[in-house]
């Protein structure tokens, strides 16, 4: 949510994968989407863009339907559920602040052809959601060792890659490397969340605790996803991400009580198998299928 857009609403993807993280990971769980669309019309997202997004994320191979009786239920698939731990775990585990760098580096070069202009878009977004930077045409770095691999999982260019992990040498420094990222414009989404969340009135409208929670962990999942994790020791003294990082956890906590006796009471779920196990009563539906 862009620093300007205080009170703008987050799109409704962003908004699903949220949602879908905190009420259904780790749960062998699906919700029905009278549900979802009761919970998102709390943060002002109309039934049919609910309806879309669920379709759109089912085609992406992020949801999967269920079928129970007359009732249409949406669970996680496994590709979506590596998607929200990552998430999961770059809000609760690695923290905003990165005061663990170990001095390294890695560095992607790719050339691809120049007709595969979708492949290269591709590969940049995923570049960019690993922490990633372009030091010039086709040359990518990264604080630290990133898993480029599972990163690039399934877009089918490992054969265009290489992989170095190292670190700076003369001439060049940490320094060199920190110009190819826009530091001011991370430093400025921080400051941006903390107008946003900060005093007694939050300037991000919402009715409840349930809708300010997903409104909450969304703002905040898409923020620490645009920030690469660059190493402390670099950045100046008043870095806003851990200020920002104490206020996400206080009102998470503040909000999560709230926020669960409302979804118990507005989502209906169905208890799904464990991964494996065959599930008789539930009838998976193609893509084209109803929601």
């Amino acid at each position: 949510m862009p620093a300007d857009q205080d009170t703008a609403t987050p799109r409704p993807q962003s908004l699903m994968l949220s949602f879908f993280g905190i009420h259904v990971l780790g749960r062998d769980v699906a919700l029905s989407s009278g549900g979802v669309i009761d919970a998102f019309a709390r943060v002002r997202v109309s039934e049919e863009a609910v309806r879309s997004t669920l379709t759109r994320m089912v085609n992406r191979g992020l949801l999967e339907r269920h079928r129970r009786g007359r009732k249409t239920y949406f669970g996680l698939t496994g590709r979506a559920k590596a998607v929200l731990t990552d998430g999961q775990d770059r809000i609760w585990r690695t923290g905003a602040v990165n005061r663990e760098w170990d001095g390294s580096w890695t560095v992607v070069g790719f050339s691809l052809p120049d007709a595969w202009r979708r492949e290269r878009h591709d590969l940049r977004s995923r570049l960019a959601w690993g922490g990633f930077a372009p030091l010039q045409a086709g040359l990518w770095a990264a604080p630290g060792q990133v898993d480029v691999p599972g990163l690039v999982d399934g877009l089918g260019l490992e054969g265009h890659l290489r992989v170095f992990h190292g670190r700076t040498a003369a001439p060049t420094d940490a320094g060199d490397l920190l110009a190819a990222f826009d530091v001011p414009a991370i430093a400025q989404g921080y400051h941006g969340f903390l107008d946003r969340w900060s005093g007694s009135a939050p300037a991000v409208a919402a009715e409840d605790d349930l809708a300010r929670q997903l409104l909450l962990h969304t703002d905040w999942l898409d923020l620490v996803r645009s920030d690469p994790h660059l190493p402390a020791e670099h950045l100046p003294t008043d870095w806003p991400a851990e200020a920002a990082e104490r206020l996400f956890h206080t009102l998470a906590h503040r909000y999560q009580p709230g926020a669960e006796a409302i979804a118990t009471e507005v989502l209906d779920r169905i208890e799904l198998p464990p991964a494996g196990e065959p599930y008789v009563n539930t009838i998976d539906v193609g893509p084209g299928g109803e929601v």
